[in-house]
């Protein structure tokens, strides 16, 4: 059994000087903890700081006693004048006097009993009562606080570096040093990176090594990926790591091209990396590449953009599988070879020959949304997720479904570890003005029905689509950001020819 000492019991409270009851462990008129009050030691030796000398003494008067008078041995010395502690003019809601000033608060004064010198910065009107110091008369030493030294060119305390031109500068009127710039003709200037080698985002003079850090400040660079941007003619797309994953699993590619006929055709593909798979960023940048490439070759070839697009989605999945395969000599590995393999999504639109091409495997989506926002938007893409199944086969609606925390597990990828593959296409022949919105969950968790969606993009967004690109993928930053995020814009242009639009899909 362990002993506890007590304290000795107080007579008054040390913040407010109120007699404390007995046993109190805080005090009642303040709070004041008083168990926190150590014991006052019998020797309380005072150190003095900094006293200034004594003044000679001034020669008395002649009304004086004569300094040859001798002074009453057994005199006693009158008692100085007892402190007024201004009382407590308020009581709080339960009634306890409210805390008089600390002593702080009160004007002190020195051991001779005169009143000490006010703080400059209280008194900015007033004159100081010190006669100037003359150039021949020695003034004493201000205190040296050597807690707080500042040193020029290193940390408070430290050495200057050997090369710099560090000094340390004289204490000003209140004992603190002042700090000093280095002088620039005798600092050694930073050297400079020689050409080609990338520098540092931060410092922007250090050397970034190949971990991608800076070899000046530590920096760590952000990765090429993190934040990507691309406009080309009337397509645009813009992909962000979002502020929690670490590394940006998302991936796009756009591209134009030209029909047989010599009319034009964009293409937009974005992917989606699976993160409970291995390798997630280089699959979703295969398949954009893959993809793409496919398009650009099948298209010129006079092939039907909604035939193309089932192609391309194919050879994207090759391109995925083949990240899967094992290296020469690993035959002994067989069996774990589709074991978590590389996978994403993908989701491609088309516009060609009036017609809008869309194509996708996963749950990435392409959105319509009319220039006119009079008309209804629309989602032109069902998702492959648990959510759209559950909802599909009648067993929950759409918003029972999305709410399970099942909602968003995938039944359709691309990846060696995927079952059959079931490419889904669509074509649509828009009978007026529209922008298509090709995008990854990380913005349509923010904006998932049309509606939404519609509500999110600028109305600008048809004449400028980086713009509204990038305005949608702030949306989902200021969202929360939860995801990586990818969106492409495509504006589709078509003069008004009446009401309807034909579809097929496959």
């Amino acid at each position: 059994m362990s002993e506890s000492h007590q304290q000795p019991a107080l007579a008054r409270c040390p913040g407010c000087e109120e007699p404390p009851a007995s046993g109190d462990l805080y005090c009642g008129a303040c709070g004041y903890d008083l168990s926190a009050v150590p014991a006052r030691p019998d020797d309380r030796p005072t150190l003095a700081i900094t006293v200034p000398p004594a003044a000679p003494p001034a020669p008395a008067p002649s009304s004086a006693v004569p300094p040859t008078a001798p002074h009453a041995p057994d005199a006693p010395t009158p008692p100085a004048p007892a402190v007024q502690w201004p009382a407590a003019s308020e009581t709080d809601s339960s009634d306890v006097p409210v805390p008089v000033h600390r002593a702080t608060d009160l004007p002190g004064t020195d051991s001779g009993g005169k009143p000490l010198p006010a703080s400059p910065a209280a008194h900015h009107d007033q004159q100081p009562t010190t006669p100037p110091v003359h150039h021949d008369v020695q003034a004493a030493s201000p205190p040296v606080r050597h807690d707080d030294r500042a040193v020029v060119g290193g940390p408070a305390g430290a050495e200057p570096a050997a090369g710099t031109a560090g000094t340390i500068e004289p204490p000003d009127s209140s004992g603190d040093f002042a700090l000093a710039a280095p002088d620039p003709r005798t600092a050694e200037p930073t050297p400079t990176p020689a050409a080609g080698t990338k520098v540092c985002v931060a410092c922007r003079s250090g050397r970034v090594d190949p971990d991608g850090y800076c070899e000046n400040c530590g920096h760590a660079q952000p990765r090429e990926r993190d934040h990507m941007e691309q406009e080309l003619g009337s397509v645009a797309a813009v992909s962000d790591r979002g502020l929690r994953h670490h590394r940006n699993e998302d991936s796009f590619a756009v591209s134009s091209t030209a029909l047989p006929d010599g009319s034009p055709a964009v293409v937009a593909i974005v992917c989606d990396g699976v993160s409970s798979a291995s390798r997630p960023d280089e699959a979703s940048a295969a398949a954009a590449s893959a993809a793409n490439e496919a398009l650009l070759e099948s298209l010129p070839r006079g092939t039907h953009p909604q035939q193309a697009m089932h192609e391309a989605i194919v050879a994207a999945s090759e391109a995925v599988n083949a990240l899967a395969q094992d290296p020469p000599g690993s035959a002994e590995h067989d069996a774990q070879r589709h074991q978590n393999a590389p996978a994403c999504t993908l989701v491609g639109a088309i516009m060609a020959g009036g017609l809008l091409v869309v194509g996708w495997v996963g749950d990435s989506r392409v959105y319509w949304v009319p220039d006119d926002r009079t008309g209804p938007p629309a989602r032109l893409t069902e998702d492959d997720s648990w959510a759209a199944q559950m909802v599909a086969a009648g067993l929950m609606n759409e918003a029972e479904a999305y709410a399970d925390e099942r909602a968003h597990a995938i039944t359709g990828w691309l990846g060696a570890d995927s079952y059959e593959l079931e490419p889904h296409t669509a074509s649509f022949k828009p009978d007026r003005p529209g922008l298509v919105v090709v995008c990854t969950d990380g913005l349509w968790n923010y904006a998932e029905s049309a509606e939404e969606m519609a509500a999110a993009v600028p109305p600008e967004a048809h004449r400028r689509p980086l713009h509204g690109a990038q305005v949608l993928v702030g949306h989902a930053l200021d969202g929360g950001g939860h995801d990586n995020v990818t969106v492409a814009l495509l504006p589709f242009a078509v003069e008004p020819q009446g009401a309807g639009s034909a579809c097929t899909t496959v």
